[in-house]
């Protein structure tokens, strides 16, 4: 989820934590606690810093192992143990399971979203992304905004969380049954499908879809249940050249392809340069797709530039190459 949203679930959380009678009748624990619950609730983005680095470090490494397996489990022993040496009269345990759930509602929260996450590292270091919540939702976020609101006009802060949530339970199952329908009316309509992607928008019944056949990418959108092909592309592997194997080598390609399951490449040749390009289908947005991976290669096999993250207008993309040899 965005940010925003990740904050008001913290907040959200830590008046969650008043049902515990320990944190109930305590100010001090329950001040450190709402203290772990927001820290906690950001924990797991604490590598969107990597993002000073470059685009490739960040997309390669986002969501990866800070919400792995392990990182889940020591977030919340270390901001726990940090709150209690500032907070030493708290209750360490109750502070550190409020503060892990946090983190663990983080991490499970974002798993559904169409960039998903590494979450079962290290077991694997496959995406998870699970295509029907919206990275920012806004009956989510408003809900949030609305129970805050609720309790700083007086209202019991754990009994109103915990109402809100039994919703957002029932809105997740809501949303993951909707895309369910989808993927049921996709593969009525296709066959040999190897893949359906599928990515909500901030619109309740429209959603982007991104279809792998055995010989084809379709791109399309689904609104009010009714599925419309935009785009279609030959599904062409990457070919076995020098050319591409030296592509490959390039830190923002082989970020790309560590992330993006769906896209399609094409090959531009200049006076000076070849460009070798891929693109995300996934993200179709006002006929164009905004993530790709580029990089351009001289006649003597060597890298001159090369950019991979969201790009809106071709202009801004050759801005982007132009910045020298380490575009970030």
């Amino acid at each position: 989820m965005d940010t925003g949203t990740h904050i008001v679930m913290g907040i959200a959380i830590g008046g969650l934590a008043t049902l515990d009678p320990a944190v109930q009748q305590d100010p001090a624990l329950f001040n450190a606690v709402l203290a772990g619950t927001v820290i906690g609730s950001q924990a797991p983005d604490f590598d969107t810093v990597l993002k000073l680095r470059n685009n490739a470090v960040y997309i390669r490494h986002h969501r990866g192992i800070t919400h792995s397996i392990p990182a889940v489990l020591m977030w919340g022993v270390l901001i726990a143990n940090i709150i209690h040496l500032l907070a030493p009269d708290s209750n360490l345990l109750h502070l550190w399971a409020w503060t892990a759930l946090a983190v663990v509602i983080h991490v499970l929260v974002d798993i559904p979203n169409a960039y998903g996450t590494q979450a079962y590292r290290p077991f694997t270091r496959k995406w998870v992304a699970l295509g029907f919540i919206n990275t920012f939702d806004p009956y989510i976020f408003t809900l949030h905004i609305g129970g805050i609101a609720a309790w700083m006009f007086g209202a019991n802060p754990g009994y109103t969380f915990l109402i809100i949530y039994a919703v957002v339970v029932l809105y997740y199952i809501k949303r993951y049954m909707d895309k369910r329908e989808i993927v049921k009316k996709i593969q009525d309509h296709f066959s040999d499908i190897v893949q359906i992607a599928t990515s909500p928008t901030i619109k309740q019944n429209k959603w982007r879809v991104a279809i792998t056949t055995k010989d084809n990418f379709y791109v399309g959108s689904v609104e009010d249940g009714h599925i419309e092909i935009l785009d279609e592309f030959k599904r062409i592997p990457l070919p076995d050249n020098q050319l591409f194997r030296l592509a490959k080598q390039d830190k923002n390609i082989a970020a790309f392809l560590s992330f993006s399951p769906v896209y399609r490449w094409e090959v531009n040749t200049f006076d000076d340069y070849t460009e070798v390009r891929l693109i995300d289908l996934r993200y179709r947005s006002n006929e164009r797709y905004p993530f790709v991976a580029v990089v351009q290669i001289d006649d003597h096999m060597r890298i001159l530039n090369s950019y991979t993250g969201w790009i809106f207008s071709e202009q801004k993309l050759q801005s982007k190459l132009d910045v020298g040899d380490n575009p970030i």
